[in-house]
């Protein structure tokens, strides 16, 4: 069900879509009570609304109808522009986010619900030549150019919102938000009131049974908390296997039973708990999350964007996620029923694999640019500084020396190399003294 609706959220249709169909309510709506104003011979007309007639109804809302469906279709032109620009700068992982983004999905809605509206309303426009009774639902026209008014004003957001949307600050802020979001679910700061420690070698493996998947596809998001419940229903305790963005085959492993009977309801029901996609999103990947500011840096480095100031700015967003992820507190893996007897094991991503990841593709990738390994290198000065566990700082310690033998070996100027080892025993010191201060 959570996937559904990720995907509803992502998509252009579904907005869209459901203001259309107000739209056409409206349009029904307003003519059905045009009709019993004039039954009743009521004059309700005033300042605010006018009686145009059969003829300027009719090239009101034919005028209406035709520039919202022209003005819908160049936004859709601008925005698939966009969309091919963020990709090609930016990644095409990157494009989910415009896909995602409320404001242009709003926008063309507004469009296109406004143009079924006009239409709506015109065909009800009848003359006394059709059928010697005329009839104008005068209201549902004035309300037409309403719409028109708020489009207007509509056109002038989106054309804000569409130039704003492309600068680097606001999509890597979007990124990063997304990131927060993951780490905040993911290893959250307390850790859940049922979270108990395990130890291995006291886990009962008494029929022990796999969990496979029956589709193909990345997993998009794990029901955790229904998986807990079908194990206390059942009396056994499962293992998830796999994690969130894994992309598996046919009869790979989801999850295990590792104690108790595996059932085949419980079987059905633990795969349904798996959410399974044709594309990864970092609403449960962390790996995800993470790879999409680092992408944002790399391709910022590659000799066609050659810009390391928005690979900077990658970076400094990262650590905003990154600091609160190796702030937290390990969370124990076992979850137990109201009893306290084990149900479900669950297992996070270590920090410290991580960091790695971001550390070895900027090693790779910053190199030729010093302000980029500068930027690393703060980055990692900053994440260390943070760090609640001694294998995190040790694991930033080693990525710094080796990004200091692989900007020595690049073949810089002597004096670049000098600065940039200064900044590194700089951020080596900082990670030192806060080993010392725990």
């Amino acid at each position: 069900m959570r996937n559904k609706m990720l995907q509803i959220r992502e998509s252009f249709w579904f907005i869209p879509a459901v203001l259309g169909v107000l739209a056409i309510l409206l349009a029904q709506s307003l003519i059905s009570l045009d009709h019993t104003i004039e039954e009743r011979q009521l004059h309700t007309f005033g300042y605010f609304f006018y009686e145009v007639g059969v003829s300027g109804s009719r090239s009101i809302l034919g005028a209406i109808g035709g520039s919202m469906l022209a003005v819908a279709a160049t936004s859709f032109s601008i925005t698939i522009s966009v969309l091919a620009t963020a990709s090609s700068t930016y990644g095409p992982r990157l494009v989910r986010n415009f896909m995602a983004d409320r404001g242009n999905q709003i926008v063309l809605g507004v469009f296109s619900a406004t143009f079924l509206y006009s239409l709506t309303v015109l065909r009800s426009i009848r003359s006394q030549s059709s059928d010697n009774v005329a009839f104008v639902p005068d209201i549902a026209v004035n309300v037409a150019v309403i719409l028109a008014v708020i489009c207007v004003a509509v056109l002038v957001y989106f054309i804000h919102h569409i130039a704003d949307s492309i600068q680097v600050s606001t999509l890597s802020a979007r990124v990063r938000s997304e990131l927060v979001s993951c780490v905040d679910e993911m290893y959250p700061a307390s850790p859940p009131a049922n979270a108990i420690a395990v130890d291995r070698s006291d886990l009962a493996l008494s029929g022990e049974a796999v969990i496979s998947a029956d589709a193909s596809g990345f997993i998009v998001t794990i029901d955790e908390q229904s998986i807990l419940r079908h194990a206390v229903h059942h009396s056994c305790t499962v293992e998830i296997t796999a994690a969130g963005g894994k992309h598996v085959l046919v009869g790979d492993e989801l999850a295990r039973v590792r104690s108790g009977e595996a059932t085949a309801e419980l079987i059905a029901a633990v795969r349904k708990c798996f959410s399974l996609g044709d594309a990864r999103n970092p609403h449960q990947d962390i790996d995800f999350a993470v790879q999409q500011l680092t992408e944002m840096a790399v391709r910022a480095l590659s000799p066609s964007t050659n810009d390391p100031y928005t690979a900077k700015n990658a970076l400094a967003e990262l650590a905003v996620g990154l600091v609160p992820l190796v702030q937290r507190n390990a969370i124990p893996e076992g979850r137990a029923d109201e009893q306290g007897t084990l149900r479900l094991l669950v297992h996070r991503t270590a920090p410290a694999t991580v960091v790695d990841t971001v550390f070895d593709a900027m090693r790779i990738y910053a190199v030729p640019s010093p302000v980029a390994v500068t930027a690393t290198i703060d980055l990692a000065r900053r994440v260390g500084a943070a760090a609640l566990y001694q294998q995190i700082r040790d694991a930033l310690l080693r990525q710094l020396t080796l990004l200091g033998e692989a900007y020595s070996s690049s073949g810089a100027r002597p004096e670049d190399i000098e600065a940039r080892s200064v900044e590194i025993n700089a951020a080596r010191q900082v990670l030192e003294s806060s080993r010392t201060s725990q």
